[in-house]
């Protein structure tokens, strides 16, 4: 097969496309002929070097869908032929209110989905939701239950709750956005653009502010006429000082991650005047994975698109990505 390795840190030309030996099932496995794969800023960062426990060489990616081609000791022979995506979470553990010491994420340290084809546990295969095409298949995995569980399982957004969504244009971003809409939030969001804040609004955001303008957190109370119930971040920085701001009393923060690194100082006594609720989040268990693709498959959800490049293109989808233009998903075609 041909696949995508990484065998030096840095730049994106060194992604290379190379022939590899077909993977081949072990008990309890499969093996998937990939349709398209999906990246995520977690692939930047191992390719330069700037996350825990990187092997070399290495094969990238997380998410993936495409058909089952074989199967091996102990799987169900009804998944052969299927078309399928993929639950990149591995090993959660037994408590679902917090992955164990042996969790891992597909694309490191096991070969991931830069690749024509991927071995991967049986028990991470979930069935493809019909309506999807093979790329927003792909797009759906890391982002949909990083996002699913932060607003689900961790905040539980009611209907008619005010979301705040920082950073906008992201992966797991515009997922929350999606979903939170689809759980009858009203949903509001904060991007740096006010382009990437236009096209929020056409995938139903009730409104937004550009962070890079002064007392942003004035100009959204003001536009919502209230404040939000819950701030979803993965932004970091000094973004988590303005989202224990801008909630109202009682409300809920979730972070995700710190794209933009940590926050010089925290604002403790605002947590403990308005009886905030900060909780971390993280991918998802099995569980969370399943119930998000529920939601595709029943609500009519799509994940946004922000374009297609062929694998061959692999070093450029990786540019756009860290050029940081891109509003939704990145996505390879195979």
């Amino acid at each position: 097969m041909r696949a995508v390795v990484l065998r030096a840190l840095g730049g994106p030309e060194h992604l290379k496309i190379e022939e590899r030996p077909d993977p081949h099932p072990g008990p309890g496995e499969a093996v998937v002929r990939l349709r398209a794969a999906a990246l995520n800023h977690r692939d930047v960062w191992i390719r330069r070097g700037q996350y825990a426990g990187i092997k070399l060489p290495i094969v990238l990616g997380s998410d993936g869908a495409g058909q089952v081609v074989e199967i091996g000791e102990g799987v169900d022979p009804g998944w052969k032929g299927r078309d399928v995506i993929l639950d990149p979470s591995f090993n959660w553990g037994p408590d679902e209110r917090v992955q164990g010491s042996s969790f891992n994420i597909l694309g490191l340290p096991a070969d991931g989905t830069y690749a024509e084809m991927v071995r991967v546990p049986a028990a991470n295969l979930h069935p493809k939701p019909a309506q999807l095409s093979w790329e927003e298949a792909a797009a759906v995995p890391l982002a949909s239950v990083t996002a699913y569980r932060a607003l689900v399982t961790r905040a539980r957004v009611q209907a008619g709750e005010i979301v705040l969504v920082t950073g906008i244009g992201g992966g797991v971003a515009t997922c929350a956005l999606l979903i939170a809409r689809c759980l009858g939030a009203k949903v509001y969001v904060t991007s740096g653009s006010d382009a990437k804040l236009a096209a929020a609004r056409t995938h139903g955001a009730d409104g937004g502010v550009n962070h890079r303008k002064d007392d942003w957190t004035k100009t959204l109370i003001a536009e919502m006429g209230a404040r939000p119930d819950v701030v979803i971040d993965g932004a970091g920085g000094e973004t988590f000082n303005k989202a224990l701001d801008v909630l109202k009393p009682g409300g809920r923060l979730v972070s995700y991650g710190s794209t933009t690194g940590a926050a010089q100082s925290v604002e403790i006594r605002r947590i403990f005047w308005k009886q905030l609720d900060v909780l971390g989040s993280t991918m998802g268990t099995q569980g969370d994975f399943a119930a998000m693709v529920k939601l595709y498959e029943g609500g009519g959800l799509r994940p946004v698109i922000d374009r297609v490049f062929p694998i061959e293109q692999v070093s450029d989808a990786h540019i756009r990505m860290e050029a940081g233009d891109q509003f939704g998903k990145i996505v390879l075609k195979i």
